[in-house]
């Protein structure tokens, strides 16, 4: 009997020094990415969060978990936040016709008839990724080859960046655009007074207008296809960068009924009717979904020549591409977001969209205030511009990868001497000391290892240039983490819940094989994801 009783004293003293939780993370390299940069052994996890990060004997001393888990020495990260992206549309585009790295127009429209017949059933065909600088000549083509391949049926090609479309002319009749019309913020190409079906900018907004809304089932089918993609990549939480009200609601009641478990941040679309909602009501948040911004766009893309240019484009007389709105329109928005709680986050690739927005959004932020106002991109800035960040703490959003791709062809747009305002990641850091970074996919690769390589050392996916493009304004390797991690949280306000592993924040991690602070440049591109895993489950 006193045997008996001593046993249960002594269960009851150890159920007391052990606190409980569910589950025990050892035998691992863990970059907490604190402000001390930290590396621990072990972490443990409870309802989600974190409890403790430390080294194995002190977690195991101090808890009892119901799992333990063994990474066998392998490297953890905090799940990795992309800070500017597009989450729906990657998701719709993964069922498009693939059109990355074609050679040729020719070659475009052959993928897009085998897409046409494996999908016999569609009512429109829609496909994504061509590039004209990458075909002979580096010019736009005509639709005269779409138009033959298919007479009766709707086709609409989108630009790899977005910013640009090409439509057959059922398209074009659909959508009620003839040769002639102009369109603010908009370019509808022609040769010989006969529309060619490029459309750039807010051109091909008609177009897009004419196709049908998918039903439920094939909104929930993009998703989960853009999740288990981003978990794969080790992407826990996605900035989704120009949303509608309708968009936000179908994401809101699939997290809610468990079909979809990725974290976004989401910037609602510049337009009357989202304003009119949300303005009212004010920023949205649950547990995985905040929507507390507003995607302006200034300008449109230095690929397709509608970024908004101080001085001519050196490959293009007399052309310095343009605004999307009237200038009104931003200052008009900036007064009115200035008395809410949302973020203005606007869309400036070109020297002068920079100016004009950095400008307007210094007459209504104070210096110091915390309102964290973004230029997505803030690909080329004027050298006397840069201090227009710092002075109303302006948050540069930036995609290294934007760098990687554009630098065949950026200098043949800008010249020699613009070009050195162009991607630089280090002289905008220098402004706050901060630094979010993302990938713009669809419009960039998916890959947040490209982003690394790209931010660090300066280099795309095939090893050039040699000696890294511009390194004057490459970042350290802790900083490029930082910037995937916990500054691209803060550049969304969630950087108390994730971007770091620190006790009381969401357990969103990732395992890699192999350690992105230690292996060689040339390792990079062939990091493996291992395990994903949000609030303490593993997704991947």
């Amino acid at each position: 009997m006193r045997l008996m009783i001593f046993c249960a004293m002594l269960f009851a003293l150890v159920a007391c020094k052990n606190q409980q939780a569910d589950t025990l993370f050892f035998n691992a390299k863990i970059y907490t990415v604190d402000s001390g940069f930290t590396v621990a052994e072990a972490m443990v996890v409870k309802d989600g969060q974190i409890l403790a990060v430390g080294t194995e004997k002190e977690i195991r001393e101090k808890y009892q978990a119901k799992e333990s888990i063994d990474f066998g020495g392998k490297s953890m990260y905090p799940g990795l936040i992309d800070a500017h992206a597009h989450f729906v549309g990657y998701g719709q585009s993964l069922f498009y016709a693939d059109l990355y790295g074609t050679t040729s127009f020719e070659e475009a429209v052959e993928r897009v008839k085998a897409f046409a017949a494996e999908h016999p059933d569609l009512t429109w065909i829609q496909g994504r990724g061509w590039d004209q600088n990458k075909w002979p000549g580096k010019v736009y083509p005509s639709n005269d080859l779409l138009n033959k391949a298919f007479p009766d049926k709707p086709v609409i090609l989108q630009r790899v960046d977005g910013h640009a479309s090409i439509a057959n002319q059922k398209a074009l009749d659909l959508a009620g655009l003839k040769p002639g019309q102009t369109i603010v913020g908009g370019s509808i190409e022609t040769i010989n007074g006969k529309l060619t079906g490029v459309l750039i900018d807010n051109a091909d907004n008609q177009v897009y207008a004419q196709i049908p809304a998918p039903d439920k089932a094939v909104y929930k089918k993009w998703l989960q296809a853009a999740q288990e993609k981003c978990f794969q990549q080790g992407l826990t939480t996605i900035t989704d960068c120009g949303l509608s009200a309708a968009d936000v609601d179908a994401i809101d009641a699939l997290q809610k009924e468990g079909s979809l478990s990725m974290r976004l941040y989401v910037m609602l679309s510049d337009n009357d009717a989202n304003l009119e909602k949300y303005l009212k009501q004010g920023p949205y948040k649950t547990d995985k979904l905040f929507v507390n911004g507003f995607k302006v766009y200034a300008d449109g893309a230095l690929g397709s020549r509608g970024a908004c240019l101080l001085a001519p484009y050196a490959d293009k007389a007399g052309w310095s591409g343009f605004l999307l709105r009237n200038p009104s329109h931003y200052d008009s928005l900036a007064k009115v977001l200035a008395a809410s709680a949302f973020q203005m986050c606007t869309h400036a690739i070109g020297d002068s969209a920079n100016r004009a927005i950095l400008q307007i959004y210094n007459q209504y932020l104070k210096p110091g205030n915390d309102k964290r106002w973004r230029i997505e991109h803030a690909q080329i800035v004027h050298p006397d511009d840069f201090k227009l960040f710092g002075s109303a703490a302006i948050v540069p959003s930036v995609q290294p990868t934007h760098a990687t791709s554009d630098m065949y062809w950026a200098q043949e747009r800008l010249g020699a001497e613009r070009l050195k305002g162009g991607y630089a990641y280090k002289q905008l850091l220098e402004q706050n000391g901060w630094l979010p970074l993302g990938t713009d996919f669809p419009v960039e690769d998916i890959s947040p290892f490209k982003t690394f390589l790209a931010a660090v050392v300066r280099k795309d996916a095939k090893g050039f240039p040699a000696n890294g493009f511009q390194m004057e304004n490459a970042l350290t390797r802790e900083q490029a983490i930082r910037g995937m991690t916990i500054w691209a949280a803060k550049a969304g306000f969630l950087e108390k819940e994730v971007g770091s592993l620190e006790v009381g924040k969401k357990a969103d991690f990732m395992v890699l094989d192999q350690d992105l602070m230690t292996i060689p440049d040339t390792a990079i591109l062939n990091s493996k994801v291992l395990h994903t895993y949000i609030g303490g489950k593993r997704v991947n």
